[in-house]
């Protein structure tokens, strides 16, 4: 290793870059980014939350568009309290793109409309903010990635653990060599919740939404055609018309941010089980609970081992990247824990190393922040996306492939020369 790096200098770093300021150009009030919030149910209000706490005075939400009226409602007020301005209500996402005066948009829908809805945007010359993932299928991804190609728009795609301090560290305390060489990485995510309950994706649904304050047909989009149901509407990550569950939601963040660190693209091949075994009590859900996933990378010799089951929180989530020198753990996104390696026979500059264990409060929502500075800076030309587009491609192969393994019962093989997948 070229250079020892000690636990205060660790502990040092990690406390400056949560503490670090935001730091974006001065602006005169006239040059603050006007920005569009598509899609203001339980993601999009957040990430305007954090739009305001992080980055409060260098853009403005001026205008909001949700198909379903209290989602929209909602988001209106919380501009007049946090912006101290009105918002524009929309429930046509292309009455927004219209809008000339909109510089922005933050694209926080279910995953089935991101492909049309990112085209769209980038048609009508928007800078976009994309919640992962990326598109809901292999072909629409692919798809996105030539307009995109040939896109003057900023592009930053919603996988925040890319502005996350801990997994910066992470990413160069194994570059510089603290854990030595690393051929594998334990990735898992484990909750639980009532049969009523977010953490199952039962999310809570409004009493007062009806068919005639929610536009139903606008949900669907290009998805099949069916009678309103409110649990499609409000908890449609159960469903696979409209998300891959555990795959998109959960492992996407995981397997990007192992890449990221690793400096890893795509497996060669994915092999994925599971089932629904935890919520089948009065549960109509397509998607699994209970989710395994092997990625092999054998140019690179690297392995990745990802596990989730929706029925059990004792272990939280997070990644440990394995070192024939040491470990790297980080848990719930706010917590690294480094272990040096410590069998019969290691040498003794790897004895030397201190175990260190480092937690900074709050750091999920910290990231969030600092992923839309870096999106507002992108657009100001001062950085560029640490999330751009080739990223959350990266990021979703591994899960769309996974959920091809376990649909079909087959390992499913990715060739990163011809961007084409096949069965084993």
């Amino acid at each position: 290793m070229s250079q020892e790096l000690s636990r205060r200098n660790f502990v040092a770093k990690a406390a400056a870059l949560a503490a670090a300021p935001a730091v974006l150009p001065a602006l005169g009030a006239s040059d603050k980014i006007s920005l569009g919030v598509i899609g203001t149910g339980g993601r999009g209000y957040y990430l305007s939350q954090r739009a305001y706490a992080g980055n409060a005075g260098r853009f403005q939400i001026n205008a909001v568009c949700d198909t379903f009226s209290g989602n929209l409602a909602r988001a209106k007020d919380l501009v007049q309290t946090q912006g101290k301005n009105s918002a524009k209500t929309y429930v046509d996402y292309k009455d927004l793109l219209a809008d000339k005066s909109i510089d922005a948009v933050i694209i926080a829908t279910p995953e089935h409309l991101h492909k049309t809805m990112l085209l769209d945007a980038l048609a009508a010359g928007k800078n976009v903010y994309v919640e992962k993932p990326l598109a809901h299928t292999v072909e629409e991804a692919q798809e996105i990635m030539r307009v995109v190609s040939k896109s003057k728009s900023v592009v930053q795609v919603g996988t925040q653990n890319r502005s996350n301090s801990l997994y910066q560290m992470a990413k160069t305390m194994i570059a510089q060599g603290l854990i030595g060489d690393c051929h594998y990485v334990r990735a898992f995510w484990y909750r639980n919740a009532l049969p009523n309950g977010g953490a199952a994706w039962r999310y809570p649904m409004p009493p007062d939404a009806t068919p005639e304050n929610t536009d139903w047909n606008k949900f669907l989009g290009t998805a099949p055609k069916r009678e309103f149901y409110k649990p499609r509407y409000f908890q449609w990550r159960l469903y696979w018309d409209y998300s891959s569950g555990i795959a998109t939601d959960l492992m996407v963040h995981q397997t990007d941010i192992i890449a990221y660190v690793m400096d890893r693209h795509f497996p060669s091949s994915v092999v994925a089980t599971g089932g629904i075994n935890r919520w089948v009590d009065g549960d109509d859900r397509d998607v699994p609970d209970t989710w395994s996933v092997l990625l092999d990378y054998p140019e690179s010799k690297f392995h990745v081992n990802y596990s989730s089951y929706l029925g059990s929180d004792h272990f939280g989530y997070g990644e440990q990247f394995c070192g024939n020198e040491g470990t790297i753990e980080i848990s719930k996104r706010s917590t690294l824990n480094f272990y040096p390696e410590n069998y019969n026979g290691v040498s003794d500059i790897v004895k030397a190393r201190k175990e260190l264990s480092i937690t900074i409060p709050n750091n999920d929502h910290l990231a969030v922040e600092a992923h839309l500075r870096n999106f507002f800076n992108s657009i100001l030309g001062v950085e560029k996306p640490i999330a751009p587009p080739q990223a959350g491609y990266e990021a979703a192969i591994p899960g769309f492939l996974s959920v091809m393994s376990y649909r079909t019962g087959k390992k499913m093989l990715w060739d990163a020369k011809t961007d084409k997948y096949s069965a084993a």
